[in-house]
């Protein structure tokens, strides 16, 4: 069957890890399980919300970004805290739950099947991957990140055709933002987003901020003083219009403020391999799909999959 080409169709640079935990949590394991037993509810639930954004969103290349390093070692020697919290048995352990680990190699199985791409890359995170893939977008090759990572914010840029998808409430209920979306959102433009999630702190990452300064303290500094180097240089600028008590928070926390942006923005220059990210428009090993997808109780799953591939 002929099918036309898109014009500017977008690369789809997905969070892996993002939507398979999401697929973990939201998806009981007694609801998809293999015939000897095993829960595969968070490989049924990410090849779900591929189909379906793939059927939406209508992209000629997909990668699959993977965490190669979680907690990558420049990262933590900047700031020890770097998701301290998520180590469980030693420095470089992550606690994932026991019947999730078994089912990532699950899932690269059937996107290896399917023939799409997917990759990580040694010493950083899936966040760097994408942020190297933004890096590069065109308004002739353009760019939509899906994650629920808040963090990705930052790479939204309207020039280059950088869009995020975040499902923070699900694939189903995606927020297509642009820069005016993020401005809604956060009042800040996204190329601050880094400085203003440096400055209000992240606990969820380990990413302590300046003590006394939330949300909205972030916000107004930023838009006042354009960036964290233009809020320090106020702070140290006896002149400035700055209140005596905040500007004592932000001197106070210098050694923080010196590493936390380079901790808190994604990398953007990760070399990524030279892997095909085209999207086929039907699965490059149809027969190992065939055999995955009836060995794990996939089939309804893998033939939306396969559907979408195929009708866009």
């Amino acid at each position: 069957m002929w099918h036309a080409v898109r014009v500017n169709a977008p690369l789809l640079a997905v969070d892996s890890a993002s939507l398979y935990f999401r697929a973990f949590h939201g998806i009981p394991e007694s609801a998809a399980r293999t015939p000897d037993g095993q829960p595969v509810n968070a490989v049924r639930g990410i090849i779900d919300m591929l189909a379906q954004l793939i059927r939406t969103r209508r992209p000629d290349r997909v990668v699959c970004a993977l965490d190669a390093d979680w907690r990558p070692k420049w990262r933590v020697d900047l700031i020890p805290s770097y998701k301290a919290h998520r180590v469980a048995g030693g420095p470089f352990e992550e606690e994932i739950p026991d019947t999730l680990a078994p089912q990532v190699p699950m899932i690269l199985e059937v996107l290896a099947a399917v023939g799409i791409a997917a990759y990580g890359v040694p010493g950083y995170e899936a966040d760097d991957v994408l942020g190297t893939l933004a890096a590069r977008a065109t308004t002739a090759a353009p760019v939509e990140v899906v994650s629920g990572d808040r963090d990705l914010f930052q790479l939204v840029n309207d020039s280059t055709g950088v869009r995020f998808l975040y499902c923070g409430r699900g694939v189903a209920k995606l927020e297509d933002c642009d820069e005016a979306a993020v401005r809604a959102k956060y009042g800040v433009p996204a190329q601050a987003y880094a400085d203003f999630a440096a400055l209000r702190g992240d606990p969820s990452d380990g990413l302590p901020g300046v003590p006394g300064v939330g949300d909205k303290t972030a916000m107004g500094l930023v838009n006042r003083f354009g960036n964290l180097a233009g809020i320090r240089a106020a702070a140290l600028d006896g002149t400035a219009d700055l209140a005596t008590g905040l500007r004592k928070k932000i001197l106070d926390a210098s050694d923080y403020l010196d590493v936390a942006l380079k901790v808190v923005r994604v990398a953007d220059d990760v070399p990524l391999p030279d892997v095909d990210p085209d999207l086929p428009r039907a699965p490059v090993d149809a027969d190992r799909l065939l055999e995955l997808a009836e060995s794990w109780n996939l089939a309804g799953s893998c033939k939306r999959l396969v559907d979408a591939l195929t009708e866009r």
